[in-house]
């Protein structure tokens, strides 16, 4: 399984990105897609996930902002951000994994892209 992640970049507060995550192959039904952020001297958070059964969930940091959607046919999963801030920029990391109960285990990981919030 490999996943490319894109659509990084620099854009001012309050603005929007969407980000897109390719997957390899037919996964996208099959299994949970995640998105996870790391800023600098911080650790991984995972803050949205899209399970096969289409449910979504958000951390609150990103609720009401942040989408997360997916386009089965195009094997991709997409990360539309809204109302950016600086405390948003970070690398931007996509996965796929499976649940078990309602905690979400990433398997595979893209390579990050950037994105950087600043006026």
């Amino acid at each position: 399984v490999q996943l490319q992640a894109s659509g990084g970049g620099l854009v001012q507060p309050g603005g929007s990105l969407k980000l897109s995550c390719a997957a390899s192959g037919s996964i996208l039904p099959l299994n949970t897609m995640g998105w996870h952020r790391q800023a600098p001297g911080k650790q991984r958070e995972l803050f949205a996930t899209l399970s096969r059964g289409g449910n979504t969930n958000y951390a609150d940091s990103v609720k009401g902002r942040f989408t997360i959607s997916a386009d089965n046919a195009k094997d991709t999963v997409y990360l539309q951000m809204n109302s950016l801030q600086p405390s948003d920029t970070a690398v931007y990391y996509c996965s796929t994994g499976h649940n078990i109960g309602t905690y979400y285990y990433p398997d595979y990981w893209g390579q990050g892209t950037q994105v950087t919030v600043s006026s």
